[in-house]
């Protein structure tokens, strides 16, 4: 039942950001800034860890998940580390995301051969 959580619940944020961007004139890049903000909120307010609770990846993988990683980082190296942890503690926590996205890139990258358009 977990996966058919994870699914739906990853599937709901699909389904709003390919409705925002039908229906209204933000861009892409814009919606997603939105995605990670509205992550952010939500992880300060104490929604996000519980939708990550019941849906598991479903809500740890969207940009969502991204922006409550990168604002629960700050909140830990604030309380670790005073006024600096404002500017390591997002980084530090999304850290094994960002190389990996980077990795995976570059990889992708090197097998394909992009192009311009």
């Amino acid at each position: 039942m977990d996966y058919v959580w994870a699914f739906l619940i990853g599937g709901i944020f699909c389904v709003i950001g390919q409705i925002l961007i039908d229906k209204t004139k933000l861009t892409p890049a814009r919606i997603l800034v939105c995605y990670v903000v509205t992550g952010v909120f939500l992880g300060a307010i104490g929604v996000y860890p519980k939708l990550v609770e019941f849906a598991g990846a479903g809500a740890t993988v969207p940009l969502t998940g991204f922006g409550n990683t990168l604002a629960r980082g700050v909140r830990d190296a604030v309380i670790r580390d005073g006024f600096v942890g404002i500017f390591t503690g997002g980084l530090g926590a999304a850290a094994a995301g960002i190389c990996a996205a980077v990795f995976f890139g570059l990889l992708a990258g090197l097998i394909f051969k992009p192009k311009d358009k």
